[in-house]
């Protein structure tokens, strides 16, 4: 399917014909570079390699230089297979935000925003332990029996604990496309995505 590689800016709301107040996302799409184009003779399966955000020369391995050299463009931060892309594309050919358009839906994956270690209420939505009730004297949060008595005499595996959260791919999907500004690059699509701001999400048709 068709995608761009893209950065999250930031939400704001814009207003439909009707007045309604609409929640969206605004994401710098591209450009991107093809940087590698993946053929069923050489590699077995077809897709389009695309690079996006220029890194500097000096941060870039000898590796990567010699790879981009060949589609004659600078060192590329992210880099992206996207398989049965729409259209003809070579090496080096630039791809725009121009390949969505208002209307539309679009999938956007990117890593959701890292919470650290928490606990259960946080984490699982768990009420704590009897809330204020019973004699609870500092474990309004806590988890609660976790155990099976004295048989099996375990923990079972996947028990709701506490634990690192966020971080994690998520790939929010059917956002509608709301407005596109081709001149800056920009994509604006209805509700949230995953990931802080200026962080790369991945914009899939």
């Amino acid at each position: 399917m068709s995608g761009l590689i893209g950065r999250k800016i930031g939400m704001t709301s814009i207003f439909d014909e009707n007045g309604k107040n609409i929640p969206c996302t605004v994401i710098e799409a591209g450009p991107c570079v093809v940087t590698q184009v993946r053929t069923n003779e050489v590699d077995g399966y077809e897709a389009l390699q695309l690079g996006f955000d220029d890194k500097t020369e000096k941060h870039a391995t000898k590796a990567d230089l010699g790879h981009f050299k060949k589609a004659g463009t600078s060192a590329k931060k992210k880099v992206v297979e996207f398989q049965s892309f729409e259209g003809e594309f070579k090496l080096g050919d630039s791809i725009t935000v121009d390949v969505f358009s208002e209307g539309e839906f679009v999938d956007v994956q990117g890593v959701s925003k890292g919470k650290g270690f928490q606990g259960v209420v946080k984490r699982h939505g768990f009420g704590g332990v009897g809330q204020a009730t019973h004699g609870q004297h500092n474990r309004l949060r806590a988890p609660g029996s976790v155990g099976a008595s004295s048989y099996p005499s375990r923990v079972f595996k996947g028990m709701r604990m506490a634990g690192r959260m966020g971080g994690d791919n998520v790939k929010v999907q059917n956002l509608r496309v709301l407005k596109v500004v081709a001149e800056k690059n920009l994509l604006v699509v209805k509700g949230a995505i995953p990931g802080c701001k200026n962080s790369y999400v991945i914009i899939h048709k």
